[in-house]
């Protein structure tokens, strides 16, 4: 039987942003709309290069009137840096948060342990005893929930909420199922593209927001179907585990795609669409293309090329 499971994201970690200014200078630098931020609920969102290509991607919540970013831990203070550089005149006050972790929860009645309803993506609730908040993936309603405690107790905190602890793979092998992206691993650093992330379906980018750093090409990309390749989950026979960076091939020997994230038996990969259906193998192992229901393609005619 399925278990209510929790484990510790150590490479995740939070970004404040405080101030007067907070929303409104946020507003004008990522890809989603904060006017949807509120205490009760967050979004997912991105940074990206003026030329539309990706830096970070973070989850946005507000508590206390303050607005946090939950984002990778090892790129936390390149995060800070590079929204600081916008900071000019406005009132806000951005700092890397301490003492505080981020998990990730799931398994039956994970939500209702919080008091969380099961389908609604980014609902945001403190959590019993005041000791931290938990917010529903808002990407969708079967992605593992998060969950921000202190630092200090926070094994108690998960345990007493959801029992035993699990390893990351699990979570890992969970996430790459459901085909969703974890910071640069998966999207590669001032060359991975929102659309071809899965951002546009999973909700991460707002269209009517209006100006954000990087929407000329994103807009472009998207009226124009110009996505060529996608991030999609890919099985991989007899539970190998793939190499980040490991090309994944043709039967001609054409490069069809690479891995950026693996388990056992499953991994993560920017496959070129042309190709998607091929036989393909990966360092001489079969793998397929695993294609969530939640993916929208082009036309054939509009993911032809590479």
């Amino acid at each position: 039987m399925a278990e209510t499971r929790y484990t510790i994201l150590e490479h995740r970690g939070l970004v404040s942003v405080a101030g007067e200014d907070r929303r409104t200078f946020l507003q004008g630098l990522v890809t989603n709309d904060l006017g949807k931020v509120a205490p009760d609920r967050a979004v997912w969102a991105a940074l990206l290069t003026p030329q539309g290509k990706f830096l970070h991607e973070f989850f946005v919540f507000e508590k206390d009137d303050t607005l946090y970013l939950e984002a990778e831990q090892a790129r936390l203070d390149d995060l800070k840096t590079r929204l600081s550089r916008y900071r000019l005149r406005a009132k806000v006050q951005i700092a890397v948060v301490e003492g505080w972790e981020v998990a990730a929860a799931w398994g039956p009645g994970a939500a209702a342990r919080v008091g969380l309803p099961e389908t609604t993506a980014g609902a945001v609730l403190p959590l019993p005893g005041g000791e931290g908040l938990a917010f529903a993936d808002p990407r969708m309603p079967e992605a593992p929930l998060r969950v921000i405690v202190p630092t200090e107790g926070a094994a108690g905190i998960l345990g007493d909420l959801f029992g035993e602890p699990a390893e990351r793979s699990a979570w890992d092998a969970l996430r790459l199922r459901l085909g969703l992206p974890d910071g640069s691993r998966d999207i590669e650093v001032e060359k991975g593209l929102l659309l071809e992330s899965g951002f546009e379906e999973l909700g991460g980018v707002d269209f009517k927001k209006g100006c954000y750093i990087g929407q000329e090409l994103t807009a472009r990309m998207k009226y124009r179907a110009l996505a060529k390749k996608r991030l999609l989950p890919v099985t991989v026979e007899d539970g190998h585990t793939l190499a980040a960076g490991t090309l994944l091939q043709t039967p001609e020997g054409k490069e069809a795609g690479e891995v950026r994230s693996a388990v056992a038996g499953l991994a993560l990969a920017l496959v070129r669409l042309e190709h998607r259906e091929a036989a393909l193998t990966a360092d001489g192992v079969p793998v397929r293309v695993a294609m969530p229901d939640w993916v929208r393609l082009p036309q054939p005619k509009e993911a032809a090329g590479s």
